[in-house]
């Protein structure tokens, strides 16, 4: 493992109970952040906090990242007890099946878009101005390769992944000459539990277009996250990087 130094940086990583927001904790505490792991399953953050607490310091909230006064709180609660924000990934997100676009039920389309692209924003719009007030601030959203070429029987997530794409643009340039950047990772699919929201034969076909032929590792993932999370990503900002096994094609 390449050692990355954070030490001294306190970092929020929604949806950080499981998968991928567990995978970039552990790789942030290995390189001295402390780490707060926000999520709203409360029995998850539970277990997380036991297996990582060895690994450094960490402190969980139950949020749920489409609630503003829940994010809010914990925001604040963050700041009492650390004193700062210096990185946030902005991880959490939900799949929400698969279906063509006139067989999915609006109740689950604006939940996907509420959860992967209201969420992000809602996080943004409470830290950004701690990072700002501080001139130092890394923030990471986790969008997917679905979120440049659209995967069919997925238009929900396809869609807000292009929309966590083009605010991550969008707030980068905002926040260009702060000393705040602002990028977005996007992967092909992942070796996580959110495949229990999909169907085999959407598996199978994200699957297909990686030359690599198979999926993405977590901890692979991590890695980029900590990198872009670090003082050495110093001149890039509203840029999206690739970790698709060669499927990205621009």
């Amino acid at each position: 493992m390449n050692q990355i130094d954070l030490k001294g940086r306190t970092a929020i990583v929604t949806g950080g109970a499981r998968g991928i927001g567990y995978a970039a904790a552990q790789r942030l505490l290995a390189s001295g952040a402390s780490v707060a792991l926000w999520d709203i399953d409360a029995a998850a953050l539970e277990q997380a906090v036991a297996s990582l607490k060895q690994s450094g310091r960490v402190r969980s909230a139950v949020v749920d990242v489409t609630d503003e006064a829940s994010i809010a709180n914990a925001a604040d609660a963050l700041i009492g007890e650390w004193g700062r924000i210096d990185i946030v990934i902005n991880n959490a997100g939900i799949a929400g099946g698969n279906g063509p676009l006139w067989q999915l039920e609006p109740e689950v389309w604006r939940r996907v878009v509420e959860v992967n692209l209201i969420g992000p924003y809602l996080v943004c719009r409470a830290v950004v101005p701690h990072m700002v007030a501080a001139g130092y601030g890394r923030i990471v959203n986790i969008a997917s390769i679905a979120g440049k070429e659209g995967n069919p029987n997925a238009s929900h997530y396809s869609a807000s992944k292009a929309g966590l794409i083009a605010l991550t643009k969008s707030l980068g340039k905002e926040l260009a000459t702060t000393g705040v950047l602002v990028n977005c990772i996007a992967p092909a699919a992942v070796n996580t539990g959110m495949f229990l929201q999909m169907s085999q034969q959407h598996i199978d076909y994200m699957r297909s277009k990686i030359p690599m032929n198979r999926l993405l590792e977590v901890d692979e993932l991590a890695a980029m996250i900590a990198w872009l999370s670090s003082e050495e990503c110093s001149f890039s900002t509203g840029a999206v990087f690739d970790i698709s096994g060669g499927r990205a094609v621009y």
